[in-house]
């Protein structure tokens, strides 16, 4: 009998941690790309992007709900198609890319909500400042591709002040407000490849 107990055990022991291991799937950064806008002169939006993103998830499943993402983005690679506005960006008026030469997003949160649709919570950093940012998120799919991989997409947004984060460099205008607005609109489009 203890015999059997003991087997059993060693079953479910076994069974328990095959359930439990995680599965990585690693960020396409060449189909991957991390978005901005902010109002310009009161009027008008500008958007940018950061070219040099990587990263990864780790979920239990492929229904990614408890899932853990770390992502991590080049400062310097800012663009906005404007080389003086994107050196000015890369300065110590903004982000300071020299100083300060990643901005991170980790997790702490990975709840599905409903069909598709997550709620990502973790903590965002960047010029050496960290705050918690709540993303929604939509699982695109999941799909096979050519090469036998497979491969899920999200879209993910947020908004942040970017006040929060010391990027605080403004004019005011005669007419009222400033040629810079606080709040900025983040999209993420993440194209990921899942480890064998």
């Amino acid at each position: 009998m203890k015999n059997l107990v003991f087997s059993f055990l060693i079953v479910l022991t076994f069974t328990f941690s095959a359930f439990a291991q995680s599965t990585e799937w690693k960020i396409d950064k060449a189909h991957t790309n991390v978005g901005f806008t902010v109002t310009h002169l009161v009027i008008s939006d500008v958007t940018g992007r950061f070219n040099e993103v990587d990263g990864s998830i780790k979920s239990s499943d492929e229904d990614f709900d408890g899932a853990q993402v770390s992502i991590i983005i080049q400062t310097a690679s800012i663009y906005t198609d404007n080389e003086k506005r994107d050196n000015h960006l890369r300065s110590g008026d903004f982000f300071n890319a020299e100083k300060n030469p990643e901005i991170t997003f980790k997790s702490t949160s990975f709840k599905k909500i409903g069909d598709e649709k997550y709620e990502i919570t973790g903590n965002l950093s960047m010029n050496g400042v960290t705050h918690e940012v709540v993303l929604d998120a939509t699982l695109k799919g999941i799909i096979k591709d050519p090469w036998g991989g497979t491969r899920a997409g999200f879209k993910a947004t947020t908004s942040v002040d970017r006040y929060n984060y010391n990027l605080t460099y403004n004019k005011a205008l005669e007419a009222g407000g400033f040629l810079i607005g606080k709040t900025v609109d983040i999209e993420i489009n993440l194209e990921l490849i899942k480890k064998s």
